[in-house]
């Protein structure tokens, strides 16, 4: 996902912390506002992909600002169904925009092809942009990519890792198991 070169360099502070799913890493901007998301299996690996990918940035480590988007990382991964309140604007096209919010309507332990999310969006024929726009996500977890999938049902690529995207897809389906029902939880009718 190369930088946009109209874009001011500007700070940002980066955290990471260890999960389940590898090393999550964040970068906000000013106001605490997330600018990226990403997951792997090495700090270095993924400090030397973000100065790779933003080289106009300067990043300085601040624990304090990036805590509450890591502990929001975690909480999402340990308890998918969990919803996050933050409104996510990452850098990107209004294209992009409206593939990224249509995601988080996903539900956990749920799917989509590209082709059917592309047919939500009124664009039927636009499974590839979807994909691309999918591809260009820089906040892993929180703007659910993971939850599409090719239309013969086989995984498709994920940024970080197809295995990361497994376990994902895996834990979201055990965890949309165990959640209690509603059906039936009107007042009156003896549950």
């Amino acid at each position: 996902m190369p930088q946009d070169p109209a874009m001011p360099a500007s700070p940002w502070w980066i955290g990471s912390a260890d999960s389940r799913l590898g090393v999550i890493l964040v970068a906000v901007a000013e106001a605490s506002d997330l600018r990226l998301l990403w997951l792997g299996d090495s700090l270095s690996a993924l400090r030397q992909d973000l100065q790779r990918h933003y080289p106009r940035h300067a990043f300085s480590s601040d624990a304090q600002r990036t805590a509450p988007w890591l502990a929001a990382a975690c909480a999402r991964i340990d308890t998918p169904a969990l919803a996050t309140d933050a409104i996510l604007l990452p850098p990107g096209t209004p294209f992009q925009w409206r593939v990224w919010r249509a995601l988080q309507d996903i539900a956990p332990g749920s799917t989509r092809s590209y082709g059917e999310l592309a047919a939500s969006l009124g664009m039927p024929t636009a499974a590839r942009a979807v994909a691309g726009a999918c591809a260009s996500n820089p906040i892993a977890l929180l703007i659910p990519c993971h939850r599409v999938i090719r239309r013969d049902h086989q995984l498709g690529g994920y940024r970080w890792g197809e295995e990361r995207k497994r376990r994902l897809l895996q834990w979201e389906a055990a965890a949309a198991l165990t959640l209690p029902s509603a059906a039936g939880a009107e007042p009156g009718n003896g549950r």
